[in-house]
């Protein structure tokens, strides 16, 4: 797109969305993306694909995806690889998402290396290749990315391209849950309910609650079904109505 084609957009978007009233926060966002600031493009597109604020616009959210991207701005490569990998504002292009990933990854973004990780442990749009996914991971997990340290985990317990080693598995478990990823929070957990700490496990659990997606949740509730606990009884109970939460909301999600 022209210069001028892209002056003409955001005059008309700015013109649209002017009427928009929008919470002070957010319309600080919409206005420095409007200046050209990167980091509020990225998160103005982020609004732009799921938000209370404005309707859901994933094909603007896109283009402002790529005008960061363009300016040589990680986050910005992650995100419009995301756009590609599950078809948010066009349709699925799993090969220039691992392109947008691989841009990222260039530029040291860490989501940009996870996810190109996963394409290649998954092969999505490209031969399986656990050796390049581990070598991401292990990258991404030691610059402190929560999620990386999860996988890094998995890889090391079932001891796929690297030494089989338990241990070390559980440590970067541990660290994933502290540093906030539910998955991490949630497989700590499971550790520590083999190892009978109870109490601990629970904890976990319950910190992992708010933020985790189906697939955990039933798994957490099939491990808290096998505890009589009074914690573990509580902990069922609000996990039953984050699941009729979340199977009522159907919003537009950024899956991990």
């Amino acid at each position: 797109m022209t210069q001028k084609k892209w002056l003409a957009l955001f005059a008309k978007q700015k013109k649209e969305q002017a009427a928009l009233s929008l919470p002070p926060d957010i319309e600080e966002i919409r206005q420095k993306a409007f200046l050209g600031h990167c980091l509020e493009q990225v998160l103005w597109g982020k609004i732009l694909l799921n938000s209370t604020y404005v309707p859901s616009n994933p094909a603007q959210a896109r283009v402002w995806f790529r005008i960061a991207a363009d300016a040589g701005y990680g986050p910005a490569w992650n995100m419009l690889g995301r756009c590609a990998h599950f078809g948010w504002g066009d349709t699925v292009n799993l090969l220039f998402a691992a392109e947008c990933y691989e841009n990222a990854a260039r530029l040291d973004d860490e989501w940009g290396r996870y996810n190109l990780g996963i394409l290649f442990m998954r092969g999505l749009g490209m031969p399986q290749n656990l050796k390049k996914a581990l070598m991401l991971f292990q990258q991404a997990a030691h610059n402190g990315h929560a999620k990386s340290m999860n996988i890094l985990a998995r890889f090391l317990e079932e001891g796929w391209e690297i030494k089989q080693d338990r241990n070390a598995a559980v440590e970067w478990y541990r660290r994933s849950a502290e540093n906030g990823d539910y998955r991490g929070q949630h497989n700590y957990a499971t550790y520590l309910i083999e190892n009978k700490k109870t109490e601990e496990a629970l904890l976990w659990w319950e910190k992992a609650l708010p933020d985790a997606t189906s697939d955990i949740l039933f798994a957490m509730q099939r491990a808290l079904n096998k505890l009589n606990h009074d914690k573990a009884i509580t902990l069922r109970q609000s996990l039953l109505k984050r699941l009729e939460n979340f199977h009522q909301n159907s919003a537009l999600s950024l899956p991990d």
